[in-house]
């Protein structure tokens, strides 16, 4: 009671109670956020060619605000590879984990390092089968063979025409055909 109706004193034990859980806590938190991990999207044809990006990192625990990095991607490199990063001087002694994820695409769909399309072609076409063309990942044009009797929503591969994969090597274009089955409805005769 003789501490705590003392103002002066009262401050002086609030202190000394308040130093080791202040302490703890921050030590706990700064050993927690001292390696980061942050996904970065690339457009596909980065994939293939490569291509530079800065990177911003938002870490509660640095005072110093937002860290900026610099990320280079080789070309051939593979959708979900990481890089390790140190970190900037504030953070000395971590890393910055960034994983390589592939941003959505008007024309493909990916999948692991295959990509996906569709081919809309004629009736004819699938009763006949022969040749189409599609165009590739690279901007070129690429030779799609339809077998004769194609059903609808048949995938026909192209191998080698995907994302690179991460043994070596690149994933392939998967063209799905689509056409619309032509329905023709006669009336039965009149009596």
């Amino acid at each position: 009671h003789e501490i705590l109706s003392n103002p002066e004193r009262r401050r002086e034990y609030d202190r000394e109670l308040d130093a080791p859980t202040k302490s703890a806590s921050t030590g706990r938190a700064a050993k927690i956020q001292r390696n980061l991990s942050q996904d970065v999207n690339l457009r596909l044809e980065d994939f293939l060619r490569g291509t530079r990006r800065e990177v911003r990192v938002n870490d509660p625990a640095n005072p110093l605000g937002l860290e900026v990095y610099e990320l280079v991607v080789p070309p051939g490199t593979a959708p979900g590879t990481r890089f390790r990063l140190p970190r900037n001087a504030s953070s000395a002694g971590g890393f910055v984990q960034l994983r390589v994820k592939a941003l959505p695409d008007f024309r493909f769909k990916v999948r692991g390092s295959d990509l996906r399309c569709d081919l809309k072609i004629k009736p004819e076409r699938a009763a006949q089968g022969g040749v189409e063309m599609v165009r590739s990942l690279t901007g070129s044009m690429l030779r799609v063979p339809i077998p004769r009797g194609v059903s609808r929503h048949e995938i026909v591969r192209i191998p080698g025409e995907g994302l690179p994969k991460t043994r070596g090597g690149r994933g392939d274009l998967l063209v799905r055909i689509i056409y619309r089955v032509e329905v023709q409805i006669k009336r039965p005769p009149r009596r």
